[in-house]
């Protein structure tokens, strides 16, 4: 159903006398191997097939409100130009990047006076919609209840983050997929046929597989990404090869840089790596903990994002098992601040790789929390007298401080009594390990207990 067969042939506007192949006032190859029917839509089977929801709501020109959530260059915008031809809308395409909420305006009173004298509908199409407020988001509402246009979003992060609830369920999300390796061959192979086609072999362009396949490994699922690549190789290859021009490997490799991760620093798959590598530190597997530290540099994440969380995940995942845990990653945000990238990087890894392989202990962790929920569901409760401060005659005559015992006039600089409020008196959060140095503070507290059940609440002796 979804060959790249059916493309029509003549798509490429290239005078043969032109030596370059590309005339500066050409579109980019990208835009020009659109498709313009349905049929010539690579990609997205699980939407498109026989009996999925979005192709049957296509095909019988019902096609309602939508989020289209998926990668770059997977079909998004192209698809949403193919739903209004195939269903005689006007396509009216918007940016949240570039555009405002004035513009929408515009396009709104436009909408109206199109389907009020032509009876036409309209689709606006809104790329990267996410990027747009709630307040700009909720600016849609009423436009797309009362029909006046037909809103299509696209977005590469997680729209159940990013987008208002409001306008989510006035909308469809379809999640579309990277394109697999078999359509990014498809889409270059009659890219590089349209850019062959000529007078005889004036035009011809002679792809190797290996050049083929570094093509689609360098694409990564992305068609806009692969044919822009190509054109720049075939834009190098005319500046060195008369006709026909032969694309080698060295040639695609030498025109290819280093395919950039796939990451976004403020989208899910940001939080999707930041979860990876603290689980990875939790869980002991220092290869693990260095990969995903790795990936989220390499993605160009802050350093110092990452210098943050790795601060929490000594706090949180190590704790008092290892005291010197804090200060390691404390000192390695330093490191970073001294020394920037990419040398202070590895002061981080060194961190990263010290929390991995340090004793776990989450029991501060979970004492705090039981600690806070006691100050929640306890938010009132007074300081005990003997403990409060006193500071002023007045404040001692009414028994503030009366009865405090100070610990350092005792023998072991401890003596047992409350310091809790009377409704919270007994309660236990911290429970440490028997794991590195939480097994001191473990003895520690024992003796502590025994102390109190030897002296009771009674004065020890100095």
């Amino acid at each position: 159903m979804f060959s790249c067969n059916t493309f029509p042939i003549s798509r490429f506007p290239f005078p043969v006398s032109d030596p370059t192949l590309f005339s500066r006032s050409a579109e980019p190859l990208a835009a020009r191997m659109r498709p313009t029917r349905l049929e010539e839509f690579l990609g997205q089977e699980h939407l498109l097939g026989p009996g999925k929801a979005l192709g049957e709501l296509i095909r019988r020109g019902d096609v309602g409100s939508c989020i289209f959530w998926g990668p770059p260059g997977s079909g998004k915008t192209t698809l949403a130009r193919l739903i209004a031809n195939h269903t005689d809308r006007h396509f009216e395409p918007f940016s949240a990047v570039t555009e405002g909420v004035a513009r929408v305006r515009e396009i709104i009173k436009q909408a109206e006076e199109r389907l009020k004298y032509e009876g036409r509908g309209t689709i606006l199409f809104c790329d990267e919609i996410h990027r747009f407020n709630r307040a700009q988001q909720d600016a849609f509402l009423p436009w797309v209840e009362n029909g006046i246009i037909t809103l299509i979003g696209a977005t590469t992060e997680n729209p159940s983050f990013e987008l208002t609830a409001p306008l989510l369920s006035r909308c469809r999300v379809f999640v579309f997929e990277p394109l697999t390796d078999a359509h990014i061959r498809a889409v270059i192979e009659r890219a590089v046929r349209e850019v062959g086609t000529g007078n005889g072999e004036r035009g011809k362009v002679e792809l190797a597989e290996e050049a083929l396949d570094l093509l689609v490994r360098h694409a990564q699922g992305d068609a806009r990404r692969a044919l822009n690549t190509l054109e720049a190789v075939l834009k190098h290859a005319s500046t060195l090869s008369a006709f026909p021009i032969p694309l080698s490997p060295e040639l695609v490799q030498s025109v290819l840089e280093r395919p950039l991760p796939a990451y976004d620093k403020s989208g899910e798959q940001h939080f999707n790596l930041i979860s990876a590598l603290h689980k990875a530190v939790r869980g002991s597997d220092v290869e693990g903990s260095l990969y995903w530290l790795a990936r989220m540099l390499a993605g160009g994440e802050d350093p110092l994002y990452v210098a943050r969380r790795v601060v929490r995940m000594a706090a949180e995942d190590v704790g008092l098992a290892d005291p010197r845990a804090l200060s390691v990653a404390l000192a390695a945000k330093e490191a970073y601040h001294f020394l920037g990238s990419p040398e202070g990087e590895l002061a981080l890894a060194q961190a990263v790789v010290y929390l991995a392989t340090a004793p776990k202990s989450n029991r501060v962790y979970a004492a705090f929390d039981k600690a806070m929920e006691a100050a929640h569901t306890h938010p009132s409760e007074a300081v005990p007298l003997h403990i409060r401060n006193a500071p002023t005659k007045l404040m001692e005559d009414l028994g503030y401080g009366a009865g405090y015992q100070y610990a350092h006039a005792f023998a072991d600089a401890y003596v047992p009594q409350e310091y809790l409020p009377e409704a919270l008196r007994g309660q236990k959060w911290y429970e440490p390990t028997e794991f590195g140095f939480e097994k001191d503070i473990k003895k520690r507290m024992e003796w502590w207990e025994n102390l109190k059940r030897e002296t009771g609440k009674g004065k020890r002796e100095t």
